[in-house]
């Protein structure tokens, strides 16, 4: 009996963890993987500085450079560094 015993703890010790919580995150269905590398972090960083220069120049009255600086920090560096891989 004693045998038995040990040989079912182990074998359950072996057994791999059941439910969602077992598996990698990578290794979920339906997971995305995250593709954010150190260049899309280089274009947010840009697109924030962009945005932030931007609405500081508008507050001192700049016409011509803050909605420049703004529609490239929204429009174009913002998207870039979310889709870009």
């Amino acid at each position: 009996m004693v045998k038995t015993k040990a040989r079912k703890q182990k074998h359950q010790s072996k057994a791999p963890p059941k439910g969602p919580a077992s598996k990698p995150a990578r290794a979920r269905a339906g997971a995305p993987a995250v593709a954010f590398s150190r260049i899309n972090a280089i274009y947010l960083g840009a697109g924030a500085v962009a945005i932030g220069v931007g609405f500081y120049l508008l507050a001192q009255g700049s016409m011509v450079l803050a909605p420049v600086l703004l529609v490239l920090g929204y429009c174009v560096l913002l998207p870039i560094g979310i889709i870009k891989k």
